[in-house]
């Protein structure tokens, strides 16, 4: 393999790979980018690849290509390297013992690597239906939802974002849980999406992953598509494929409040600065805080034997029933955080029921919060 590569685009191929590649022992050649050089002069394209066997990821980037060829390394260590590299072009090649070569400017490395054939595949496989999705659609989705999703192992069906297709709207649905709370977001796409595979699961880190593809600066929009228990994004030359979490995911239905008429609306600023001034002398265990809802008031409180008391109040326009709540002072500030916008909607039914957040200016995104006994 021999070939010359704009320094940018090298540097960009691999910094897409580095939340991916597997930092622990148990096969030390997950921690490596495969490196495959194709074609023939300035027409030429340098793929980078990289897989912890569970998400996977490969890019492509033009090269001038003097010699086809792969070889694989540290992408940690060669994504340093490329970092610091003077801004010009970068001259790879492979060596018959499987060192890497770089040379830019004045700065030369040689890079212990291993045979390409150690590496293992990344899946090839096409859905039958993929959706063309906006990329700032599926990132606001995303980052309003991911934050609920469970991270004990032991409920493998709640560590990801559950994706179907909601027939009657022709929309698409990403809700995630942990039990405490829960995220919900239904967004129309602008195409059809009745052919598209719904009821699965994505697991964290191929959402994680996802994010970051959409949030990059010529990401305009990317296709999605999934196939038995695999998922596949596409965005121009780069593909991120992922391995499905296979179980059930429990009926969200349930937790959403169908009755919860007493409602009030309130701007998210103070109401998050509140909470975490309350939360500064709650039990460090549960997080816990109390708020009471009255005639024109909100009454947010805390209680620790070992450190004090503290509570703030907030002029609110109500005037029903007065109801007292306990929540998880971190639980609610993520739904908080997550929904983004300056103003929600806080509806309950008592004390003991959950409670319902929704953005005033947006119907279709609900952050539902458990409450707490205290």
């Amino acid at each position: 393999m021999k070939l010359e590569i704009d320094k940018g685009d090298l540097q960009r191929g691999l910094s897409r790979l580095q939340a991916i590649v597997e930092k622990r022992n148990s096969m030390p050649i997950l921690a490596n980018v495969l490196l495959t050089a194709s074609g023939k002069g300035e027409t030429g394209a340098l793929e980078l690849a990289a897989t912890d066997l569970e998400v996977g990821i490969r890019g492509s980037e033009s090269a001038n290509v003097g010699k086809s060829g792969a070889v694989t390394v540290s992408a940690r260590k060669f994504y340093d390297i490329v970092r610091e590299l003077p801004d010009e072009l970068v001259n790879l090649e492979a060596t018959g013992n499987n060192y890497l070569e770089i040379k830019c400017g004045r700065a030369r490395f040689s890079l212990a690597g291993t045979d390409a054939e150690e590496y293992p595949s990344l899946p090839e496989f096409s859905p039958e239906r993929l959706v063309k999705l906006q990329s700032p659609v599926l990132s606001q989705m995303i980052e309003r939802t991911m934050y609920a999703a469970s991270v004990d192992e032991t409920r493998y069906n709640l560590n990801g974002v559950y994706f179907e297709v909601i027939a009657e709207t022709g929309k698409i649905r990403l809700v995630a849980t942990d039990g405490h709370r829960l995220a919900l977001v239904d967004r129309s796409v602008g195409e059809e999406v009745s052919g598209l595979a719904s009821g699965v699961i994505i697991p964290r880190k191929g959402l994680a992953e996802l994010k970051r593809l959409v949030d990059e600066e010529d990401a305009d929009e990317i296709e999605l598509g999934f196939e038995g228990s695999s998922g596949l994004a596409r965005k121009g030359s780069v593909t991120l494929v992922m391995r499905l979490i296979e179980g059930e995911f429990p009926n969200y239905q349930q937790v959403i409040p169908k009755d919860a008429d007493l409602k009030i609306t309130l701007a998210v600023e103070p109401l998050v600065r509140a909470v975490r001034r309350v939360a500064l002398l709650s039990a460090e265990r549960s997080r816990a805080i109390k708020v009471d809802i009255s005639d024109g008031k909100l009454m947010i409180s805390s209680s620790n034997p070992d450190l004090g008391e503290a509570q703030e109040e907030l002029d609110i326009d109500y005037s029903g029933a007065a109801v007292s709540i306990g929540f998880n002072a971190k639980y609610l500030l993520e739904s908080l955080s997550a929904i983004g916008s300056k103003e929600i909607q806080f509806a309950f039914k008592t004390g003991n029921t959950p409670a319902e957040i929704r953005p005033t200016d947006d119907a279709d995104t609900l952050a539902v919060v458990m409450p707490m006994r205290l």
